[in-house]
């Protein structure tokens, strides 16, 4: 689903859709936020339209696509977070033994997983290349909490990987890519300069030569 290099120059409109990830511009301050930073970044003659919107989680994935503009080239998907946050009560869920934490964690995952499923369903409909995003891990500030999340919230990532490994999409692992304290405005969203890397690592993957054919792509943190 990755757009062939040779295809590129007919291929010029960009939509982000999901949440607060892409929609963050309540978040930044005054800063720029990625929608602009996107289009700052763009090849000359590209356009990119902004349908994500926060608070969105992946049911709200297909009412954001009757918005899809038309001549719309390139998608790209960023939700989940809201969905985990809603299974945030599971941390602090008493319970006698680990495995049973691990089942009522492996519950709330299976409901994500049909919900996600649905979401990039729903995305592919159109037939425009498509790229995902993982869940990043957020800046928070009690250390002990903070794993606590990034291990949960691993097993969500898990999801997301095998859904564009299945379907040979782009990805963009955003815990790569938001990974100092500040790319954060506050625990959970992206501040500009986290944007900012979001933003560039977009236009990486959009551009990116590849053989969608062969494999997907995944890009990270910048070398």
């Amino acid at each position: 689903m990755l757009a062939a290099p040779a295809a590129l120059a007919s291929m010029s409109h960009i939509v982000l859709l999901g949440d607060s990830i892409f929609d963050n511009g309540s978040y930044t301050g005054g800063g720029p936020d990625v929608i602009s930073q996107v289009r700052g970044l763009m090849p000359g003659g590209w356009k990119a339209s902004l349908l994500a919107v926060d608070g969105a989680t992946t049911a709200g994935i297909p009412r954001q696509l009757e918005r899809l503009p038309s001549g719309a080239s390139h998608l790209v998907l960023s939700v989940g977070g809201n969905d985990a946050l809603g299974a945030q009560h599971i941390l602090q869920s008493r319970v006698a033994t680990t495995g049973e934490a691990m089942m009522q964690l492996g519950r709330a995952v299976a409901s994500f997983e049909s919900a996600y499923r649905n979401a990039v369903a729903a995305c592919l409909r159109p037939g425009l290349p498509l790229v995902l995003c993982t869940i990043y891990n957020g800046n928070f500030p009690d250390p002990q909490y903070r794993q606590q999340v990034t291990t949960a919230l691993a097993v969500f990532n898990d999801v997301i990987l095998r859904t564009a490994i299945e379907h040979r999409l782009g990805l963009i692992e955003l815990r790569q890519i938001c990974n100092e304290a500040r790319d954060y405005a506050n625990p959970i969203e992206p501040s500009s300069r986290g944007g900012e890397k979001i933003a560039r690592a977009i236009i990486d993957v959009v551009t990116a030569r590849t053989d969608a054919r062969r494999r997907s792509l995944v890009i990270g943190a910048p070398p």
